[in-house]
């Protein structure tokens, strides 16, 4: 053996961090777009619009960078966790994501843009196969 071989570190413990980071980006996103959802301007509901903006960005994005699907479904998968546990009443009837015109925008916008960020991360992926 010579001094300029060296053993290679195993890569799953920093695949399993970036995942576990994706995972959490998109919760703290659901987390933060359930309170604030509702502001408007006028009959517009901005911040769920931005919001669902926001989630789209990241999920593509984080296919982007680990040139993966996984990229992408994760911080989905975080969000939607997140915004929907927070969208169930409660036992003394409290609700955190009312059925509004925003809530139901925010709601079911921002699972049509995960869904379509994860569509976009098989074109990618699909792409990228075919040139190789």
């Amino acid at each position: 053996m010579n001094g300029t071989t060296r053993k290679r570190e195993p890569q799953w413990p920093v695949s399993v961090g970036v995942y576990g980071v994706l995972f959490l980006c998109g919760a703290v996103q659901g987390l933060i777009g359930s309170f604030q959802y509702s502001r408007a301007a006028g009959s517009v509901p901005v911040a769920a619009l931005v919001c669902c903006a926001v989630i789209l960005a990241t999920c593509v994005l984080g296919a982007w960078a680990t040139r993966s699907v996984s990229g992408a479904v994760l911080p989905g998968i975080g969000w939607i966790l997140t915004s929907f546990v927070l969208s169930m009443p409660v036992s003394n009837g409290s609700v955190i994501i009312t059925s509004t015109t925003p809530g139901k925008w925010y709601l079911y916008g921002g699972t049509l843009s995960v869904a379509a960020a994860v569509v976009a991360s098989f074109v990618g992926a699909a792409r990228r196969t075919g040139r190789r």
